[in-house]
């Protein structure tokens, strides 16, 4: 797309905008003639993908002071070229306006830190530069594990300024209330579950991580993972691994997030989240409970909810070419309650039965949260073996109460005692799976809703534990 070009003389010198600045860097507001914005508005609304006129109305508006107007068309800007270091200026011009010292002085920092590379200007005759000096140059992608993109980072803005490009991100993202991590987790940190890795790394992972093969089998660098099964299993824990897989930053997005009791409130944050997760890419945007955001719309009876189920198909696939190196995982509870749209090509296409931990996972988990307490003679093998059909926050639970267990004998005895194989026998017989509730409703969905066969993995499972 071209940058932005030249500003009609009209709007650049005549009476109806006034004497409007030369640059965009001025901080002086200026009055500018409604009826221009009202045109350049209608002018976007019918093509709200040209980059130059949103920018050219974005810049009158901030020039008039009209920085909340402003905003979400400098946030369109930054969407499609992070990087565009004066559209950087007018944000650090708007969020000065609005009062967000911090946001500001993080845009001016990236904005500096970009003159390690030649500056992209949204215009000639805009803050200086010749038609030739300021001509849009092409995207560099970025690689991460094989992972490409089309948005700025760090490698091209040199070492010294990786840091700069990093805080940037993690302050705007912050702003919007969400993390911004880069995990250092891998599968092989996930005990156990072979067959779970297994599926993710040759139905998701393997193809993202070969651009060779992925281009020679006309592979799409979108990608949508959906992970299912009871509560407290790891669903979390492997999204994390398959962000430090990829390399990439890792977003976790909860109802919290999204949903607001103001009419229309919870469409715009769902946006807001995967615009922040675009400017991240390569990036793995979570969405947790994903049932409750993506509900069948035959059972949503008032027009709120249905519209976040439309604007959250919208964000999967209705912008594709912003979502490459956007990768999007869900996580659900109740896979059975999403909306069918939701599982079609493109979107959250593959589909992962995470279950209960098997055993080895399950000394993986009773180890770890072991680890740094006092422990006396202890088997964990003997633990692991019949706690089957506990959750992972089932077995946490476990070390817990064996620990307080420990814990109140100590003080009743006044001399400090080790955690006892006792101790974690008690507890696991006196602490029941949590997982059972969800398996029983699960069989009937399996015996009475497979048709397609979606749900072989948790069939297979029940199958193996007698429970169908």
């Amino acid at each position: 797309m071209a940058g932005i070009g030249p500003l009609p003389e009209s709007a650049a010198t005549t009476s109806p905008v006034g004497t409007r600045p030369a640059s965009i860097w001025q901080h002086e507001p200026v009055a500018v003639d409604p009826s221009i914005i009202a045109v350049l508005q209608s002018g976007v609304d019918a093509n709200p993908d040209d980059f130059a006129l949103r920018a050219h109305l974005t810049t009158l508006l901030t020039d008039d002071g009209r920085f909340d107007e402003a905003w979400p068309h400098c946030d369109r800007l930054l969407a499609a070229r992070p990087d565009d270091a004066e559209a950087l200026a007018l944000a650090e011009r708007i969020a000065t306006g609005r009062g967000h010292s911090e946001r500001a002085s993080s845009y001016r920092r990236l904005r500096e830190a970009l003159g390690h590379i030649p500056a992209r200007s949204i215009g000639p005759g805009v803050a200086g530069g010749t038609h030739e000096e300021t001509e849009m140059r092409p995207e560099p992608p970025v690689t991460a594990n094989g992972v490409e993109h089309t948005t700025l980072g760090p490698d091209d803005l040199g070492d010294a300024s990786a840091d700069d490009y990093d805080a940037f991100l993690h302050t705007l993202v912050a702003e919007a209330g969400l993390d911004l991590e880069v995990p250092d987790l891998r599968l092989d940190d996930v005990g156990g579950l072979d067959d779970v890795k297994a599926r993710i790394t040759n139905s998701f992972l393997l193809p993202m991580a070969n651009p060779e093969l992925r281009e020679m089998y006309g592979k799409s660098l979108r990608g949508g993972l959906l992970l299912y099964g009871p509560p407290g299993c790891g669903k979390t824990h492997l999204a994390r691994a398959v962000a430090g897989e990829l390399g990439a930053r890792f977003i976790a997005v909860g109802l919290t997030d999204v949903l607001s009791m103001w009419l229309g409130q919870s469409e715009h944050n769902l946006h807001d989240v995967f615009q922040h997760a675009r400017r991240c890419a390569p990036c793995v945007l979570f969405l947790d409970e994903i049932d409750a955001l993506g509900q069948k719309r035959v059972n949503l009876k008032n027009s709120a909810g249905r519209n976040v189920v439309v604007q959250l198909l919208e964000e999967l696939d209705g912008l594709r070419s912003a979502n490459e190196g956007l990768f999007v995982l869900g996580a659900t509870n109740q896979p059975w309650d999403l909306d069918p749209a939701l599982r079609r090509p493109g979107r959250f296409d593959r589909m992962v039965c995470v279950l209960p931990p098997d055993e080895p996972a399950r000394r993986a988990i009773l180890t770890h949260h072991l680890t740094d307490r006092p422990l006396g003679a202890i088997d964990v093998a003997a633990i692991a073996k019949r706690t089957d059909g506990y959750s992972g926050a089932d077995l946490r639970l476990v070390c817990e109460t064996a620990a307080e267990a420990a814990l109140v004998d100590s003080v009743e005895r006044g001399e400090a005692r080790p955690i006892s194989q006792t101790d974690l026998a008690r507890a696991a017989a006196e602490i029941r799976p949590s997982t059972r509730p969800w398996l029983d409703a699960a069989r009937n969905y399996v015996t009475f809703a497979n048709d397609d066969g979606q749900f072989d993995d948790l069939a297979a499972y029940l199958r193996r534990h007698k429970l169908i």
